[in-house]
């Protein structure tokens, strides 16, 4: 599991230094709970086979990353041409998110989608959304409808929607709690993400 260790990485100077760290100290807990999130998709969806990627920042040549995640995806070979779910690390908060960055390629038919979907009846209360996975902000689930209608209008948004721990509680205390309340962020989450799929 996360620690605060992990947070400390961001405040790291340097693109090789604190890529370093995130191989040694995040990756591995992105695999350790990324394994039991894809058992868990695996379980519920028995008939689509999963596939879990780690993002490498490969692309970067000066900046070091200001946050870092993984994704499970239906394909082998990628993950943002599709919907797909992410566990992410910010400096100050953990994330899993069903997230459509990047211009997936059925960008205009999951804002089709999602705007006729009721997905403040859906989720629970503490569900928020982020509209641009580069950027730390995020905003409550009553912005999500405004957000699925822009992400059908505008080619370069973008629309997450999932659950974030804080840094804080990554003391070690509360890990078994945690872990439970990630896997349950998938199960609310799936009924959205099987939907989108069939699009």
């Amino acid at each position: 599991m996360f620690t605060q260790k992990s947070f400390e990485i961001f405040s790291i100077d340097g693109l090789e230094a604190r890529m370093a760290e995130i191989r040694s100290e995040i990756q591995p807990v992105f695999s350790e709970i990324g394994q039991k999130l894809l058992t868990e998709l695996s379980a519920k969806i028995s008939n689509q086979e999963f596939y879990f990627h780690i993002a490498q920042h490969r692309r970067r040549t000066a900046n070091a990353p200001e946050n870092t995640w993984s994704a499970i995806s239906t394909k082998a070979r990628g993950y943002k041409m599709e919907a797909h779910f992410q566990l992410g690390i910010w400096e100050d908060y953990v994330f899993i998110y069903l997230s459509m960055i990047d211009q997936p390629k059925k960008q205009k038919e999951y804002a089709e989608l999602l705007t006729n979907l009721s997905v403040e009846k859906m989720l629970t209360e503490d569900f928020i959304i982020s509209k641009d996975h580069t950027k730390a902000e995020v905003f409550p689930l009553s912005a999500f409808s405004e957000a699925a209608e822009r992400l059908g209008k505008v080619k370069k948004s973008e629309l997450e929607i999932g659950r974030l721990w804080p840094k804080e509680r990554f003391d070690g205390k509360e890990d078994s709690k945690i872990l439970a309340e990630m896997l349950e962020t998938i199960d609310q989450l799936l009924p959205i993400y099987q939907k989108l799929m069939e699009v």
